[in-house]
């Protein structure tokens, strides 16, 4: 085993996952290697990222498929999926869901 460069999937920074970090998750039995870097785990758990580290997630301009107006979602619109503005979303999806 040698170290890995793995990309994280919530600020998008590089990160090394170690030999020694991969040989704790083949012993827990961890199929999956990390997809976050340590920031964004513990941000994730409620932890706060380390003092200089500003995590700035990214946003795109879609139009929504309901009203017609331009709205921004956290994630790279596909184009397969229609897009809904938060006021549109919230009218179709029940509560809780």
């Amino acid at each position: 085993m040698e170290d890995k460069s793995l990309t994280c999937k919530d600020c998008g920074t590089e990160f090394v996952f170690t030999e020694r970090e991969q040989l704790f998750f083949a012993e827990k039995g961890f199929a999956n290697q990390p997809q976050r870097c340590r920031e964004c785990r513990q941000a994730r758990r409620g932890g706060e990222a380390p003092l200089g580290r500003v995590h700035n997630r990214s946003s795109y301009g879609a139009v929504c498929a309901a009203c017609g107006i331009e709205t921004t979602v956290p994630f790279r619109p596909k184009g397969d999926r229609p897009i809904y503005c938060r006021s549109c979303y919230t009218a179709k999806v029940p509560a809780g869901a």
